[in-house]
């Protein structure tokens, strides 16, 4: 009998224990849930990306030595441009880079020499001749000469075997079907 008061028996008492702790964990998984995304957004924070600083305008001659680097310089973003040209961030960075290395005294050989250093050969618009290079500067004409030889090569079986030699007799016969 049910008259508003509640009658404790021992089946009532592990239902209600098991909904307590069904919510409790519910409960303590939101509370885990929000810290972690505090946590996140609380580091996320830390690391975000300031925008760089102005710097002060340069001397006339720094600046024309600097665009002409800057013509011979990759981007590492865009791939096809030079650091010149490019509107990425990065191409910022890179330009602030050099910018401070020849402020700081360097010539154009070690700023390219301590870029190549740092990103590789990638970094030259136009890459040095050396060993590691050869491939990139003479493959395109060794493949063109390869090519050419083949074609050669081609025509001149097919050639060859498009006219055969003939006799004194098969020319008379052709030539007197030709008249006729």
């Amino acid at each position: 009998m049910n008259d508003g008061v509640y009658s404790w028996t021992p089946a009532s008492i592990a239902s209600t224990g098991a909904a307590f702790q069904t919510k409790m964990a519910e409960k303590a998984r939101q509370y885990w849930s929000l810290l972690f995304w505090i946590g996140m957004m609380a580091t996320s924070a830390t690391y975000a990306q300031t925008p760089t600083p102005e710097m002060p305008p340069m001397k006339p001659e720094l600046e024309l030595r600097l665009k002409k680097l800057e013509t011979e310089l990759r981007c590492l973003v865009c791939q096809n441009q030079t650091l010149a040209e490019s509107p990425a961030g990065l191409a910022g960075d890179l330009r602030r880079e050099v910018r401070i290395l020849a402020e700081s005294g360097k010539s154009d050989v070690e700023i390219k020499s301590h870029l190549k250093a740092r990103y590789g050969d990638f970094v030259l618009y136009k890459p040095e001749l050396d060993i590691k290079t050869w491939l990139l500067w003479f493959g395109p004409f060794v493949l063109l000469l390869g090519g050419a030889i083949v074609i050669w090569k081609v025509t001149r079986r097919t050639g060859a075997a498009a006219a055969p030699m003939l006799s004194d007799d098969e020319r008379r016969r052709a030539g007197k079907l030709l008249d006729d």
